[in-house]
């Protein structure tokens, strides 16, 4: 019996900056809009993924995820399963903030009170991840920084918790692939395309 193969890679691609993610605060359901370095980091960002030739695009329906991906000029499926991590009372806040009010909190260790768990996310990210691992090609999906992570946790095999140890840029572009049969991270937090002083 032989092996099967396949020529799947998943391109994660976070949305580009926003008026709370250059200020470090927690951007899970609030609807923002792309600031003006986030739609000059999008257009740079269009001009890398032109070199790719995606057989299909996903994204989240958060309007700073939908503007990336427009800009890069490319239509997606919206997928609900693909937006941000939902904060609950932590909404709004900078991490500094919380570990005031929490010195052990950590998002990926304990998710978000009134918000969703660490399992909540991943159970979101793997019913994702059922809708597309049997693609072939290259796979654009657009989303926001901590719902990638996770995602990229589910890709491999491990805990939610690994999460903490993949950050993400704002515009970065990550590739999960396969060597062999072996599900793997191909390239992460790609950021060369941008060329912002």
């Amino acid at each position: 019996m032989s092996l099967k193969t396949t020529s799947l890679e998943l391109y994660l691609i976070r949305h580009g900056a926003t008026e709370w993610s250059q200020t470090g605060r927690h951007t899970g359901t609030t609807d923002l809009p792309l600031t003006e370095l986030g739609k000059t980091e999008s257009l740079q960002l269009k001009e890398q993924l032109k070199k790719e030739k995606f057989s299909k695009v996903f994204c989240s329906p958060l309007k700073r995820a939908l503007e990336t991906c427009h800009l890069c000029e490319l239509n997606p499926t919206i997928i609900p399963d693909l937006r941000e991590w939902n904060y609950g009372e932590y909404e709004g806040l900078t991490t500094e903030q919380i570990l005031e009010k929490n010195p052990e909190w950590s998002l990926f260790d304990h998710g978000a009170p009134g918000g969703e768990s660490p399992e909540q996310v991943a159970k979101r990210a793997h019913h994702f991840l059922h809708q597309v691992h049997s693609l072939e090609g290259k796979v654009g999906i657009f989303s926001s920084a901590h719902f990638l992570r996770v995602f990229a946790t589910q890709w491999i095999g491990v805990s939610p918790t690994w999460g903490k140890a993949f950050y993400l840029n704002s515009a970065s572009i990550s590739v999960l692939g396969y060597e062999h049969i072996n599900r793997v991270i191909i390239r992460w937090n790609d950021i060369a395309h941008l060329s912002i002083s």
